[in-house]
């Protein structure tokens, strides 16, 4: 019989519960705790009030290159990469960090949420493999999600080439903008 410790897995029920909170599928649980997927399954109806959805993650890297998931999905993985540089964050405690971070911006600016936590924790791992990587924008010089195997020495961001179908969405695009400055000018 294995000898596990109360204090670990209470730190493994934390995590997990701050992970379900946060909208976290049953997959990135498993993944990032020692709990038993049974286990996990009876705290997420316990939390949420409803079993875990099924069905495979999301693993489309182009979702992170269309217009208004890539600049989510850029002001994320910016401030993700932020917490990991200057606040010694490292792992999946970066990811919640930085997606409450992405939340509290998004709710600031009183725009709604595109990017899920699961996508975000996917989106570091894309860019960990190196599937998508950062660019800097030739014109505003912000680094936005890119696919790692594409030329991006002229590569322009959405934010300075809205696309014509974003027509209704340009304060959408300012608000996220002014978020990339500010974490560019830290």
């Amino acid at each position: 019989m294995r000898n596990k410790s109360i204090l670990s897995e209470a730190k493994q029920i934390q995590l997990a519960s701050e992970l379900i909170e946060l909208g976290a599928r049953l997959q990135v649980l498993e993944a990032n705790s020692d709990l038993s997927r049974e286990r996990l399954v009876k705290l997420y109806k316990e939390i949420t009030g409803v079993s875990p959805p099924k069905g495979m993650l999301p693993f489309s890297e182009d979702w992170f290159t269309s217009w208004q998931p890539n600049m989510h999905s850029s002001l994320f993985i910016n401030i993700y990469n932020y917490l990991t540089t200057h606040a010694d964050v490292k792992g999946i405690a970066a990811v919640i960090k930085g997606y409450k971070l992405y939340l509290e911006h998004i709710e600031a600016s009183q725009l709604e949420r595109v990017l899920s936590l699961t996508r975000a924790w996917t989106l570091v791992r894309f860019i960990d493999s190196r599937i998508l990587c950062l660019a800097p924008c030739s014109k505003c010089a912000g680094d936005f999600v890119v696919h790692a195997l594409e030329l991006h020495s002229n590569h322009v961001c959405g934010l300075c080439n809205i696309p014509s179908r974003a027509g209704k969405t340009k304060k959408y695009a300012q608000v996220i903008a002014s978020g990339m400055q500010q974490l560019n000018a830290a």
